[in-house]
């Protein structure tokens, strides 16, 4: 028996209707048709959701008497296709954050004065980097990237922040004065927060919206 007929007598076993079945599973009932038949396949999360809708086991609607290589072939496929993809989401990710961070040190070189210098400290320092840092560790939380080590990150997002200050005041002090400053190691505990109160938040509203879709 294929995945299509097995969703479609458990469905049937569990007596409900399409209509009813696509309601209690957030879709369309056009797409509880495809599975049926097959003309779609139902991702991994549309199958747990079945399997406890329908009160059947995913033991029993994945496997069976026959073989289900052409539905593991596309699970394996569109979990290759979401790989890609979130590999892709972190390199943006990452890339923006760097981004945003060598344009403000940009910034302070060409652009600021001595004069400028408390604007300056204000715009970038004090509200870009730590708004940056907060929003970038608010996706990192709600896309959980890289799972339980994302938290990681948050002494990451603590040293940039540290080096920002570094590679600008501390800098043309240095320069100026012709010696070595010790960094703000203060900087990174701060950053640090910042990061991990948005990945607080971003993995609170990850768990608020899956509860959500499961009814929990």
């Amino acid at each position: 028996m294929d995945i299509g007929s097995k969703i479609k007598q458990a469905r049937i076993n569990a007596d409900l209707t399409q209509e009813q079945a696509a309601e209690a599973l957030g879709v369309s009932r056009q797409t509880i048709s495809n599975w049926e038949n097959e003309r779609t396949y139902p991702d991994i999360v549309s199958v747990v959701n079945m399997s406890d809708l329908y009160r059947v086991s995913l033991d029993h609607l994945l496997k069976g008497e026959t073989s289900m290589s052409g539905y593991l072939d596309y699970l394996e496929e569109s979990t290759n296709t979401v790989k890609s993809h979130d590999r892709k989401a972190k390199t943006i990710l990452i890339s923006v954050y760097l981004a945003v961070w060598a344009f403000a040190v940009i910034v302070f070189w060409f652009f600021t004065s001595g004069s400028d210098a408390l604007g300056y400290s204000i715009m970038f320092l004090w509200i870009l980097l730590p708004i940056s840092t907060f929003l970038f560790s608010l996706l990192i939380g709600r896309n959980d990237y890289w799972g339980s080590q994302k938290w990681l990150s948050a002494p990451a997002f603590g040293l940039m922040y540290m080096l920002a200050e570094y590679a600008t005041f501390s800098a043309a002090n240095m320069a100026a004065f012709h010696k070595l400053n010790t960094p703000h190691w203060d900087m990174i505990v701060a950053g640090a927060v910042i990061s991990a109160a948005g990945m607080a938040l971003g993995c609170a509203v990850r768990r608020l919206k899956t509860g959500r879709k499961t009814g929990g």
